[in-house]
């Protein structure tokens, strides 16, 4: 019975974790797991002019002009940051939409204090980092 109580204890300790830590918190954490198993560097690690592989949830998907052209913009986040993916001369991507599981490689730049990466090479990944 003394053997079972650490069990007992770890498990009282992450059903408190779970009630008292938010939900975008979980979120970011699962994130965070996924970024080994894909082998992916944090958004936050990403510097410029460097090519780096990141994996999130896409959180926005926006059309935007650039130069007059159609650009397909998402908000990719991992639970460290967030980069803007931006594919020029799109208007739509099948299943880029908000909420989907994303791998991308690509060039990061920052403009105006925004990590971004242009028309980058993606996988979609299914829920739950699989």
């Amino acid at each position: 019975m003394g053997s079972q109580e650490p069990h007992k204890q770890g498990g009282f300790r992450s059903f408190f974790r779970r009630l008292t830590t938010s939900q975008e918190e979980l979120e970011a954490d699962e994130l965070q797991q996924d970024l080994d198993r894909h082998g992916a560097t944090p958004i936050v690690s990403c510097a410029g002019r460097r090519r780096f592989c990141v994996t999130g949830t896409l959180r926005t998907v926006t059309l935007r002009p650039r130069g007059g052209a159609p650009a397909l913009e998402a908000e990719l986040y991992d639970g460290s940051d967030v980069i803007e993916l931006i594919w020029l001369g799109r208007r739509k991507i099948a299943g880029i939409e908000p909420g989907r599981m994303v791998l991308a490689e690509g060039l990061v730049s920052v403009q105006d204090g925004r990590k971004v990466m242009f028309n980058p090479r993606y996988e979609l990944r299914p829920a739950g980092g699989a």
